[in-house]
Formats: structure tokens, C-alpha cells, sequence
């Protein structure tokens, strides 16, 4: 059991540490501060359906995703519920929630299986102190995020649903956010309605008619894009 306990933890180490090595900002640090980071960095694993964290929560960590896939949403007490946005392999969140220092504001739920790279509050904000890149990296995250919100909220309130599926599934391919994107996305129809904040079937319907109209191609469990410009700019 003890040798099983130490392979494991190795384990999680070498994909912390494989995850964290990606990051821009991760090579400009000096090695001891390399080694804290992959030593303090907290692997947490979430299966579908899963809560990683809930509103109210403290800031405790800054989350990064190794693999799978986590929705931001807020859930009422009567059932309603409203999709922020997803979060995919490559993509770190929780900036603002940790540099505010306040309780979370949203829930974050698995849509699969999904690994996640949780960094310490703590750890976080001495970087964003001492590393000019890191702290880079951060503003470009929160810059990047608002200007998500914004086009997410107007395409909610201003456009049909077949442009919110069309802007939702565009809105995976932003360079910072979601990085390494490839064209050929393994998702299902009932992630990209979570996605969407909409209901699957209005969503299958959304995508046979973008799927007619040539932007994308759709397979069990795959969705190719085929025109992401088209999809960024379809007004419905």
C-alpha cells in the first residue's frame, strides 16, 4: 500500500508539473520557486456531474485544467440555472475571485471526467507580486475574461439561439482562454446546450441548422468546425 501511495503521488506530481510547464510565465521563474510551485500545486480530479467549487466559497485556490471540461454557472434554489461560460483543457480561472479576496460567486460543475491544477491563494498572489510575467499573464486572463462576458451577455439578450450555440462554440477558440484548441472538438450535443445556457433539443436543432449553413460538421460525440470566422460573426 505504501509503495501504491508513493506511485500515485509521483504521479500527480509529474502531471502538475507537466500541465504547469506549458504556461508561459512558468520557465521565467527561478527553479526553487519552479519546485515550490509544483510541489504546493494541489491535483484534484472531478467526475461529471461533480462540484470542484460552489458560490460562497472562500478564494481559496486559482484553478488551471489539465483535462475534461467545467461549466461556470449560477444555480437557483427553484431549478433555474445561467451558464457563464466553460472552461476547457489549457485554461486557468478564479483570477478575480482570488486578487478580490472574496467568497465565489459561482458554481463550478464537471461536464466530464475532469483534472484540475489548484494553486493556493497564498502562492498566487506572491507571484503576482514578484513575477513581471505572471502578473502579465493575469491582467491579459482578466482583460480577456470581461470582454467574454460582454459578448456572452449581448449575445443572451440581443441574438437568436442559433447564434448563442454558433457564439458559444466560437467563443472555445480564444487564444489565452482556451488555448491548443483544435478544430475537431471532442464534445457532446448536451455539453455544447450547458455551453449555451439553452436546452438540448433547441441546441440539436441550432446545430443542424449551422451544420447545414457549412460552419461545422457533427459526429457521435464530435464537432468539427469548419468555418470559425462564420460562426464568430453569425448574427442568427
Amino acid at each position: 500500500m505504501a509503495v501504491q501511495s508513493a506511485t500515485f503521488a509521483e504521479s500527480t506530481r509529474t502531471s502538475v508539473a507537466e500541465f504547469l510547464s506549458t504556461m508561459p510565465w512558468f520557465a521565467t521563474l527561478d527553479s526553487l520557486e519552479r519546485r515550490r510551485l509544483v510541489s504546493e500545486t494541489v491535483l484534484k480530479t472531478v467526475p461529471a456531474g461533480g462540484c470542484l467549487a460552489r458560490q460562497g466559497d472562500p478564494p481559496t485556490f486559482w484553478y488551471g485544467v489539465i483535462d475534461g471540461l467545467l461549466k461556470l454557472c449560477w444555480n437557483e434554489r427553484d431549478g433555474r440555472s445561467l451558464t457563464f461560460t466553460g472552461v476547457c483543457a489549457g485554461s486557468w480561472f478564479g483570477e478575480g475571485t482570488v486578487v478580490k479576496s472574496e467568497p465565489r460567486r459561482y458554481d463550478v460543475i464537471a461536464l466530464r471526467d475532469t483534472r484540475v491544477a489548484c494553486m493556493p491563494a497564498a502562492l498566487f498572489n506572491r507571484l503576482l507580486q514578484t513575477s513581471f510575467a505572471f502578473n502579465h499573464f493575469v491582467i491579459e486572463l482578466l482583460n480577456d475574461r470581461a470582454g467574454q462576458f460582454i459578448g456572452r451577455f449581448v449575445s443572451q439578450v440581443m441574438l437568436n439561439v442559433d447564434a448563442q450555440v454558433a457564439h458559444a462554440l466560437a467563443g472555445l477558440f480564444h487564444p489565452r482562454l482556451y488555448p491548443g484548441m483544435e478544430p475537431r472538438l471532442r464534445i457532446s450535443q448536451e455539453e455544447v446546450a450547458h455551453l449555451s445556457g439553452i436546452s438540448r433539443p433547441r441546441c440539436n436543432e441550432a446545430l443542424r441548422r449551422l451544420k447545414e449553413a457549412g460552419f461545422l460538421r457533427t459526429e457521435y460525440g464530435v464537432i468539427t468546425i469548419v468555418d470559425l470566422q462564420g460562426l464568430k460573426q453569425f448574427q442568427g
